[in-house]
């Protein structure tokens, strides 16, 4: 060999070596990764299309108080696509608009010291933010004028300060009798002048006209939350004189609604009727007189899915994003027609909200390889404009895909269906059953992971995760959005148990490791499996889960959603059906370990909800169970401390019962290790 080709022979040796070591080096995603994403938010073109301002979320250190994460205030610059700051900090900031000249940026928050949350404008020619709204006045929802004069807000406004009585421990509190009506308000920004519009109902949301003459408003006789679901009502106020009349008469939910640019229409998204359990349906009614929904016509029914967002194209054109199966997409409809324009047909991007300028589109949208990020959309491509996660380069993500099944009655499913990274043809390995809550509500072919949907660090760990889209899911048109009513843990279960029995006969899964966990209505068939069907699950992960129908229905905080959407019945009207939907009804059943999680402080699925399954299982079940509490947690944990324990102690539960051999009756420790280098603590 001569030295020439020994040379060339040794740089390619060395070369391939390299290679090959970095890629070794190179590992999958894991959890503690979760609380290093950042992810884009709220985005916002500006009026003259130069610009956009965007939210995002930023990890908040474990060093911090405990507390969810950071959002901060950015400037897109849509010339070179360079990003400026313009607000950060430990602070939180939602709801982006801006002004007509694009010269502020209004915004929600409670900076410098700040109790209360109120509407803030940053000025881009001083670069420094002014308060708005009064100081103690905590603001919802607020909307401005186009030509930046008007304001007008909602809010229960100022609280009264604690009584002596109250601080010397008198401080007994009236159930659900001293909620303060949500109110709207109309603010001067010239004239520095407050006027209150509403009294005796509660406003949940709003929509102001462009000529600033008329709100449109989502009104309910009380501040409650069932209120909040069932009995939204659109009302629409004179600004001037303060006369209301009532809009719409629209049935059960109720979603976003918006005035077309010559204010003669309100396009809105709702239920299709009471029943419905998706607001999914788009609706376009005239203003300034009383529309009957029975005689509007609903634009969703010429396609299987669920609107999540609308605005305006033009006066006579309605644009709204959808969730198509696991996909989605943003089409134009215009008034009278009875088909849609398809824009964007998402299968690579899943997206919601959106913003426009001309024939633009800017929204937040996020695949399968990473969270969201900032996306342009001119017409033709869809182009990424942001990398907030450079280091997701250097993570290796497994395989992830759409797939369909058809049930025992002939129903046709959709799933996600990750692999395990280290995935080789052939082999079995344990399974994931991640069940979504709702169940109105969908997984979609984007990215699939974060503390509470094991996704892409369980995927790592050598499992296959399946996340199906059982009937009664969101993105599948109305009538599949019905076929769980009535019928809770019926046929709507029998979809995943089909979708399991699925991945078995492919040979993807050892059907003796197979485990299955969730949240809500995910921790609640989590709780099924545990019992009811436990010949089929070796691992179970209830999360705020529902345990027993009958003493959920008087505890929980939506008594009439779940009336009308779920069960369309009462308990007395047939108690043996709910009690025979109840997990607990089955725990002298179970053989399969449990792991139990709830947050203390949950109004949705009170914590007696999980105690109750505890204790069933604990007394008249055959297998090992846990219960852990999430203090001051509600319905899902917000603070990171709670997520991340969360996650490693529900992936440490699934690696004991579906890849190690151990002891019968026995259990992983109670103690979570942490990596306090991860955490930033020396």
């Amino acid at each position: 060999m001569t030295n020439y080709s020994l040379r060339k022979f040794s740089f390619v040796f060395i070369t391939l070596l390299l290679l090959a070591i970095q890629l070794k080096a190179v590992g999958g995603f894991t959890i503690y990764d979760l609380f290093k994403l950042k992810q884009s938010g709220d985005v916002v073109f500006s009026p003259d299309g130069k610009s956009a301002a965007y939210l995002l979320t930023v990890p908040r250190p474990f060093t911090d108080d405990p507390g969810s994460d950071y959002s901060i205030l950015n400037l897109l610059d849509l010339s070179n696509n360079k990003v400026t700051v313009l607000i950060d900090g430990k602070i939180n900031i939602s709801s982006l608009h801006w002004n007509g000249s694009s010269e502020k940026i209004f915004f929600l928050s409670a900076l410098d010291g700040e109790k209360s949350r109120g509407v803030y404008s940053y000025d881009l020619k001083t670069n420094d933010y002014t308060r708005l709204t009064a100081s103690g006045i905590d603001v919802n929802l607020y909307k401005v004028s186009r030509d930046g004069i008007i304001l007008a807000y909602s809010s229960v406004g100022i609280k009264e300060p604690s009584s002596k009585l109250v601080k010397m421990g008198f401080n007994q509190e009236i159930f659900e009798e001293k909620e303060n009506h949500i109110n709207l308000y109309l603010y001067n920004l010239k004239t520095k002048t407050t006027s209150q519009l509403t009294r005796e109902i509660s406003v949940f949301d709003f929509s102001l006209s462009n000529d600033s003459r008329k709100i449109a408003a989502a009104v309910a006789p009380e501040n409650l939350t069932d209120h909040s679901y069932m009995f939204k009502r659109i009302i629409e106020i004179d600004v001037e004189s303060g006369a209301v009349q009532q809009l719409v008469d629209n049935p059960g939910k109720l979603g976003e609604f918006i005035y077309s640019p010559d204010d003669k229409h309100l396009a809105f998204v709702s239920a299709a009727d009471t029943n419905d359990s998706v607001a999914g349906s788009l609706f376009i009614a005239e203003s300034g007189k009383f529309n009957k929904f029975k005689t509007l016509r609903s634009y969703s029914k010429e396609f299987l899915g669920s609107v999540t967002n609308i605005d305006w194209f033009d006066a006579v054109t309605v644009l709204f994003s959808a969730e198509e199966g696991v996909n989605t997409t943003l089409s134009k409809q215009i008034i009278g027609e009875v088909s849609r324009e398809i824009i964007i047909k998402g299968d690579d991007h899943i997206f919601s909200g959106f913003s426009r300028y001309e024939e633009n589109f800017i929204f937040s949208a996020n695949t399968d390889k990473y969270p969201n990020e900032i996306h342009f959309y001119d017409g033709n491509v869809i182009s990424r404009l942001t990398n907030h996660n450079e280091w997701l380069k250097n993570i290796n993500l497994a395989k992830q895909v759409k797939i369909e099944y058809t049930a025992k009655d002939g129903l046709e499913i959709e799933a996600v269906l990750i692999y395990p990274l280290d995935y080789t043809e052939g082999q079995k390995y344990p399974l994931i059953t991640y069940v979504h809550g709702g169940p109105e509500s969908a997984e979609l072919d984007g990215w699939r992971t974060s503390y509470s949907r094991w996704g892409q660090f369980a995927a790592s760990a050598g499992y296959f995760v399946f996340m199906p889209n059982y009937r009664a899911s969101a993105g599948r048109g109305y009538e599949f959005s019905l076929m769980g009513l009535g019928d809770l843990a019926g046929k709507e279960f029998d979809d995943i148990l089909d979708g399991v029995d699925y991945l078995i006969d492919k040979g993807y899964i050892d059907k003796n490791r197979v485990g299955i966990g969730g949240g809500s209505y995910g921790g609640y068939f989590s709780a099924w499996a545990a019992t009811k069907h436990s010949e089929k699950f070796a691992a179970a992960i209830s999360f705020v889960g529902v345990s027993n129908q009958i003493s959920k229905r008087y505890t929980t905080d939506i008594p009439w959603e779940d009336y009308y959407v779920h069960w369309g019945i009462w308990t007395h009207d047939n108690p043996l059906l709910i009690y025979d939907r109840s997990p607990v009804k089955y725990a002298r059943n179970s053989k399969t370990p449990t792991l139990i999680l709830h947050g203390t402080a949950d109004p949705r699925v009170h914590p007696s909800q999980s105690l109750e399954l505890y204790r069933s299982l604990k007394m008249h079940g055959k297998a090992p169970v846990r219960l852990v509490w999430y203090p001051g947690e509600g319905h899902g944990n917000r603070k990171n401390p709670a997520r991340l324990d969360f996650a490693l102690r529900t992936m440490a539960w699934f690696d004991y019962y579906l890849k190690g051999t151990n002891p019968e009756n026995s259990m992983p420790e109670s103690e979570i290790t942490y990596d306090l280098k991860l955490l930033g603590i020396d």
